[in-house]
């Protein structure tokens, strides 16, 4: 089974940047698809970037440009750069690894907080 942990969440103002950590505990072997997802108050939870296991990635419309998915194969995590965040990024951002055809049929981490003021 594999856990994911995030890490790297916190309180930035507008503009400023922030880069989350995702690792994981147990083999990824099994993984086809390493996501990153958020979900803020009110509203349903959607996709940010996402990253396959040969290393295509995938960027919702309100990042592209702005945000950056990407594998660190020897630490095991994959990670998500964000810059020029506003204040419509503000958001749980959650971490799946997804072993079948949607993430549904994945591994959740617990989410990390993102804040972004003014």
């Amino acid at each position: 089974q594999v856990q994911p942990e995030e890490s790297g969440g916190g309180l930035v103002q507008a503009g400023g940047s922030l880069r989350l950590s995702c690792a994981f505990s147990g083999s990824t072997w099994s993984i086809r698809l390493f996501g990153w997802y958020r979900q803020a108050p009110g509203k349903q939870r959607e996709m940010v970037a996402a990253i396959s296991s040969s290393g295509s990635t995938n960027y919702a419309d309100p990042v592209k440009g702005r945000f950056t998915i990407s594998r660190d194969y020897a630490k095991n995590t994959v990670d998500l750069q964000m810059n020029s965040l506003k204040s419509e990024d503000t958001a749980v951002y959650y971490c799946n690894a997804q072993w079948g055809a949607s993430s549904e049929e994945g591994y959740w981490g617990q989410g990390t907080q993102v804040t972004v003021s003014g």
